[in-house]
């Protein structure tokens, strides 16, 4: 898909079977730790230390490459450690505002910035669970395929 698509997506790192952080990994291939329990950082979210450095030279152009280059965004996600980054929330504002088509997941829990993302118009805002899950899939790759996206 990273043809048609681009930005981002986080997946836990562990060790051991036990939570040590996160990566993130652009639909490009490059990935950084996004947070971690042994990194330094005067930012924490829970036990993880987070690398706002790192979601801002890796994370954010891949966002606005995206933008530019690719029919659809990804991001997963907007989330408790991306929105300490002030250039993270500004890049998702200008994308919500472009008019792009904008594939994503957002934080559930309430937060001001992330509760006025989900209240905007052009949102469609999902919860998955269980029981839905196969339901949504399908529903999405069907709004995938509207505008000639790479099937997932």
């Amino acid at each position: 898909m990273e043809d048609r698509a681009g930005g981002f997506y986080t997946e836990e790192i562990r060790t051991r079977g036990t939570r040590q952080g996160f990566r993130l990994v652009t639909l490009s291939g490059q990935d950084v730790v996004l947070s971690h329990i042994n990194i330094n950082s005067p930012y924490r979210v829970s036990k993880y230390h987070v690398d706002i450095e790192a979601l801002e030279q890796v994370g954010v152009p891949a966002l606005l490459h995206a933008a530019e280059q690719r029919e659809l965004v990804v991001v997963d996600e907007i989330g408790k450690m991306e929105l300490l980054s002030t250039s993270f929330r500004q890049t998702i504002s200008q994308l919500m505002d472009s008019g792009k088509r904008i594939l994503g997941t957002i934080m559930l829990n309430p937060h001001p910035w992330a509760d006025a993302i989900k209240q905007r118009p052009q949102v469609n805002l999902i919860t998955i669970t269980q029981a839905n899950h196969q339901q949504v899939l399908k529903e999405l790759r069907h709004w995938l395929s509207l505008n000639q996206v790479t099937k997932l």
